[in-house]
């Protein structure tokens, strides 16, 4: 695959919905725009780490040894359940009080949330294992293309999740989506609990 096809396919990864954009859309509705950006922040973040192990070649021992991968699988598993029954057990009544309660969590708190949801996925880790394998065979005797390759995955998923924050609370969308706010916190809730339960059962 050329340059071309890798950058088109970082692209489809990013927009495909997954644990990522459900956790960007649930803390955007229930906490802000802020707390959006800066859980996407926290994912590009994540991703940037993904890539520097990928490019040290720490992804593939990481893959190749079943206890190391099984207990980061485990843990990332946790983690989505975590934040799924989080979410699930904010009841109805109580979303404007919990509204004012996340609001007063310091950007690092959902910086964190965003940083370990991704970070701790090992199918992103294997996805750029997979990928930077393509991208190094491009020139193997330069790390330029893996490098900037590697920055633009990291700019194009904070750009992506950031938009996506930011359209979700802008007022067009907030007064369409502000009477089915609640029902969306328990679909979101319910989608990270089935990722993590994927993660966890199936690998």
């Amino acid at each position: 695959m050329d340059i071309w096809g890798l950058a088109l396919l970082g692209i489809l990864i990013v927009i495909s919905p997954g644990a990522d954009f459900v956790l960007v859309l649930q803390t955007s509705l229930n906490a802000g725009r802020k707390a959006g950006v800066w859980t996407a922040l926290g994912i590009s973040v994540a991703i940037t780490l993904h890539i520097s192990y990928s490019m040290l070649g720490l992804s593939y021992f990481i893959s190749q040894n079943p206890t190391l991968f099984a207990a980061l699988r485990y843990l990332g598993a946790g983690y989505l359940i975590y934040l799924g029954v989080k979410g699930l057990l904010s009841k109805g009544q109580a979303l404007h009080i919990e509204r004012r309660k996340t609001e007063e969590q310091s950007g690092f708190y959902y910086f964190r949330q965003g940083l370990l949801c991704n970070a701790l996925n090992p199918k992103t880790m294997l996805f750029f294992l997979s990928v930077f394998s393509q991208v190094m065979m491009i020139d193997t005797t330069s790390q330029t293309i893996p490098m900037f390759y590697g920055l633009y995955m990291i700019a194009l998923h904070g750009l992506w999740f950031s938009a996506v924050a930011m359209l979700l609370t802008s007022d067009a969308c907030q007064s369409l989506l502000l009477s089915a706010k609640d029902h969306i916190n328990k679909l979101c809730s319910a989608g990270l609990i089935a990722f993590g339960a994927s993660l966890g059962l199936l690998g």
